[in-house]
């Protein structure tokens, strides 16, 4: 028999039962990444609930390199990190709490977006440097 977190235990586990429940954490820790659904859980009482909250636990192991490379939105790791704190997972019911952390994370995605655009503009320039002849003599 194999317990996670004394929040459940199962025994006999399948190879499809495996990837379900690998395809069904998968999705919902990237849910995390959403303020609002953090908010909706919140609101809903879900976030004050032992259970919940051990089973947030138990998701820290997508944390590991070998789970983290299949996230799609990687900052719902930070969001998982920040929902470990019981302070945190109280403001969450405050939708201005929710409504700043959707600014905060479109404020850093277009940062990254307008640094990582220079980058690979600066890349490609430096490319196009290098496959230009060294003499760069003009044609008659």
């Amino acid at each position: 028999m194999l317990c996670y977190s004394n929040l459940f235990c199962v025994s006999n586990f399948t190879e499809e039962q495996g990837r379900n429940r690998f395809q069904s954490e998968l999705e919902f820790i990237q849910c995390l990444a959403n303020p609002n659904y953090l908010n909706f859980l919140a609101q809903r009482g879900y976030l004050r609930e032992k259970p919940f909250v051990n089973y947030l636990k138990y998701l820290l192991y997508w944390k590991e390199p070998e789970y983290a490379k299949f996230l799609k939105y990687p900052h719902c790791l930070h969001m998982l990190e920040l929902l470990q704190y019981e302070h945190f997972r109280k403001e969450l019911v405050n939708a201005q709490c929710a409504k700043f952390i959707d600014e905060q994370q479109l404020l850093h995605w277009q940062h990254y977006s307008r640094k990582r655009t220079r980058l690979q503009q600066a890349l490609a320039e430096q490319q196009q440097q290098q496959q230009l002849p060294h003499g760069n003599a003009t044609a008659k």
